[in-house]
Parts: structure tokens; C-alpha cells; sequence
């Protein structure tokens, strides 16, 4: 009994660390990993920064105590995490491809075990890819502390872990490499720009100055992205900014990870 639980847990940490070290090993990752921060907080953050102060629409007012820069620092991390983690399922396909998934399929690990050391492994690396943005902190005048490291390094991975069962769910219905990088780009972009992530719903508006300032489409859609609490609970831990209830993000990331990985357990059926 004890044997076959060490025997499941060995495979799982093989699947892991073959995840892991084909995706350090992918120079084209890197790259991406190092130039999205780059162009996103380097060109964009510092070609908008001096416009992001307070301005006043009509009678509505915006006070954003924070620079640009650093507003969209915690949404570079959450962007850097939803780029590796989507495309790091791109492995099963690979697997599938190439005939190693059929392999693993009829050893003796459970499929429910194999489909966690992918998962594992894919959100591994996608932490690894927001720490390279985070590694920059000081540059945008972020403070880190040891708290607040910590904190960030758990969302972190809790986000990652969940978006990579969604990329697993996604190539587990595409089958050619080329179909899903252009599928996951038509899902990670408007996630990533519907998510409050390059410009702020003000708190301090009520929802009708809110719909007097944005479109109710535009409103609509920030507010029912999850990923918008993501980017939120972000920005509490590194900049002490939220646009919603503080433990809202925390509780929308933790239910999208579990509710993710049950439907990626469900698919995984199907392989």
C-alpha cells in the first residue's frame, strides 16, 4: 500500500521535473518571459507614466496614489504567469505527438497522477517566469519585504496552477502545435485586457459615476473576468491598492484553481 503511494508520488515528481526542465531549456520561453516584462513596464509603463495622475471627467474625479509604473507592475506578473502557464500545456501536445503520452498512459501511474505532475510542472515554471518580472521590484520603486515576497510567491502559484489546467483543458481539444499558439493568444489577450490591468475602476466611485466614466459593456466584462481579482489581489500584496474587496481576489483565484483542475481531471478522461 505504502509502496504503491511512494511509487504514485515518484512518478509525479518524474512528470514534474521533465516539465520543468524541457520548459528552462526552451530559450524561446526565456525570451518571451524576459521581453514581455521589458516592452510592458520598460515602454508602456514608462511612456504612460506621466499621464496617470488624477483627472477629473465632468464631476467625477480619479486619485490613484500610485505611479503607472507601479500600477501595472502587478499585472505584468499576472500576464508573465497566464502566457507560461497556457503555453506550457503545449507539452501534451508534443507527448501526444510524439508517442511519449501513449507510453506513460499505460504504466502504472493513475491518470489523475499524471495529469498533477504536468500541472505541477507547468505552474513551477510559470512561478519561476512571474519572479523574473518581480526580480525588477526595486526598479519601479515596489518595496519587497519578506511578507510580502511570500504572499505573492503563494498567489503566484495558485494562479499558475490553475492556468495551466486551463491550458491542458484547451489542448486537450486542439491538435496541431501551430492551432493552439494562435487559439491560446485569441484567449490570453482579452483575458488579460479585460482584467483592470492597464487601467483602474476607480474604488472610490459608486457603480453609476463608474458607468458614467466607462461603457456598461466595458464594466460588465472587467467585473465577470476573474482574472480581474487576480490582478487585484496582486496589486494588494505589492502595492497595498485594491479595487475590491481585499480577500475577494484571494477567494475568486482559490475557487478558479480548484474549479480549473476538476475540469482539466474531467478531460484528462478523454486523452
Amino acid at each position: 500500500m505504502i509502496g504503491g503511494v511512494l511509487g504514485q508520488l515518484g512518478g509525479v515528481y518524474a512528470i514534474w521535473l521533465r516539465e520543468v526542465k524541457r520548459s528552462l531549456r526552451d530559450k524561446g520561453q526565456l525570451i518571451g518571459g524576459v521581453s514581455r516584462p521589458l516592452l510592458w513596464v520598460l515602454i508602456l509603463g514608462i511612456g504612460l507614466n506621466p499621464y496617470f495622475r488624477g483627472e477629473v471627467y465632468g464631476e467625477v474625479r480619479f486619485v490613484v496614489p500610485y505611479t503607472y509604473l507601479q500600477f501595472i507592475f502587478p499585472a505584468v506578473i499576472v500576464l508573465n504567469i497566464l502566457y507560461t502557464s497556457i503555453q506550457s500545456a503545449v507539452s501534451l501536445i508534443w507527448d501526444r505527438e510524439f508517442g511519449f503520452l501513449r507510453e506513460v498512459l499505460v504504466s502504472p501511474m493513475s491518470r489523475n497522477m499524471i495529469l498533477l505532475g504536468k500541472v505541477l510542472g507547468g505552474a513551477t515554471t510559470a512561478v519561476i517566469h512571474g519572479c523574473m518580472v518581480l526580480a525588477v521590484a526595486r526598479l519601479v520603486g515596489v518595496v519587497l519585504t519578506l511578507e510580502v515576497i511570500l504572499s505573492a510567491l503563494v498567489l503566484m502559484f495558485v494562479l499558475a496552477f490553475g492556468l495551466t489546467a486551463f491550458g491542458i483543458v484547451i489542448a486537450n481539444y486542439v491538435r496541431g502545435f501551430e492551432s493552439f499558439g494562435v487559439f491560446s493568444n485569441a484567449v490570453i489577450l482579452p483575458l488579460y485586457f479585460t482584467a483592470s490591468s492597464v487601467f483602474p475602476l476607480d474604488p472610490a466611485l459608486t457603480r453609476a459615476q463608474t458607468l458614467v466614466t466607462y461603457p456598461e459593456w466595458l464594466v460588465i466584462i472587467v467585473e465577470h473576468n476573474p482574472l480581474t481579482y487576480a490582478v487585484d489581489a496582486m496589486r494588494g500584496i505589492l502595492i497595498n491598492f485594491n479595487q475590491f474587496d481585499p480577500m475577494l481576489g484571494f477567494q475568486v483565484v482559490g475557487i478558479m484553481a480548484v474549479g480549473l483542475y476538476l475540469l482539466a481531471v474531467w478531460e484528462f478522461r478523454k486523452v
